[in-house]
């Protein structure tokens, strides 16, 4: 979808990329763990963080510099590309 969006509006000089993270630590998965896993936010916080090959969950700055990057003029070469931001998630799983 994104090659295909990335190629009908480049003649407009509009680019098009994708982000795809993997577990960031936002307010929702503090949640998300307080109401289905009362007493046991840590635990199950650290299994998740665990369950990345990098060991911990992306914070939301991360993604932030990445979406940065890619409205700024130094990625106006780049269009029609995925970015897996997964701390290692895709390449050291497989």
């Amino acid at each position: 979808m994104t090659l295909s969006v990335a190629r009908d509006f480049i003649s407009f000089g509009i680019r098009c990329n994708c982000i795809s993270p993997v577990r960031v630590h936002i307010p929702f998965v503090d949640g998300f763990l307080k109401k289905n896993y009362p007493g046991k936010e840590k635990e199950m916080y650290d299994k998740l963080s665990k369950s990345q090959p990098i060991g911990r969950m992306a914070k939301s700055e991360e993604i932030a510099y990445l979406i940065l990057y890619l409205c700024s003029d130094e990625a106006s070469f780049i269009t029609g590309c995925d970015y897996p931001i997964d701390g290692g998630s895709i390449k050291l799983n497989t």
